[in-house]
């Protein structure tokens, strides 16, 4: 249960302060600023909770860690429990404190740095550029993460190796999905946003997960597996 608990604790950290950015402070400081903030709350996380649950704070991240054969169904299932419920919980936050800003908030209109794609949301991109964009991002995104927690892997750099491949990820897809990669990301303010948000969230359920489980392969069958 403290493995369980820890993912929640580290993926309500990603969620509060990746989206909390997004939403508060997006217009002052911009794509770069958000990007930022995702990728240092995850360095943050990383070396808080890493050593009691490796810090996967995403559930694409522990299918292709249980695809690679690092961890069993139940645990990856218990993962997945304290992972979505520390994104809703994350945005339950996140929408309080937004709604004491002056004038109020429409959560509804405004969002909650939800994911999306199509006319209306960021660049207007469409679903085949947010299906191409997340299978691939997420895929280098979990390869990395396998990569440089196996056992060869330089000890102590992985939460900054991972940090900072997400911060670069979101640099280049915050205009075209809002970046999800983690499906415990995009569900939690998808949930409490409804409409047009809760309709498309199938895409950041699927895809990345779908990524995740060809990266768990690739270290599965030793295509990138240190010798």
């Amino acid at each position: 249960m403290k493995k369980y608990l820890a993912e929640l604790v580290g993926t309500f950290i990603l969620v509060l302060f990746g989206c909390g950015t997004a939403v508060v402070a997006g217009d002052k400081v911009g794509i770069v600023g958000i990007a930022f903030a995702f990728g240092f709350a995850l360095i943050g996380a990383a070396y808080g909770i890493g050593p009691i649950s490796g810090c996967h704070i995403n559930p694409a991240v522990s299918l292709g860690v249980w695809a690679a054969g690092r961890m069993s169904v139940k645990d990856m299932i218990g993962y997945w429990v304290g992972q979505f419920l520390g994104g809703i919980l994350a945005a339950w936050v996140l929408s309080i404190i937004i709604s004491g800003v002056g004038g109020g908030y429409d959560i509804g209109a405004s969002g909650l740095g939800q994911d999306g794609w199509g006319p209306g949301y960021q660049g207007g991109y469409s679903m085949t550029s947010a299906i191409v964009f997340e299978f691939v991002a997420t895929l280098i995104f979990v390869i990395v993460i396998l990569g440089s927690t196996q056992k060869s892997a330089p000890s102590g750099f992985a939460g900054l190796a991972i940090g900072i491949t997400l911060v670069v990820i979101h640099i280049f897809g915050i205009h075209i999905t809002g970046v999800s990669v983690n499906p415990a990301r995009s569900f939690g303010p998808a949930l409490l946003v409804g409409g047009k948000a809760l309709a498309q969230v199938w895409l950041f359920l699927l895809i990345p997960s779908l990524a995740g489980i060809v990266a768990g392969l690739l270290f599965r069958m030793r295509a990138l597996e240190a010798e």
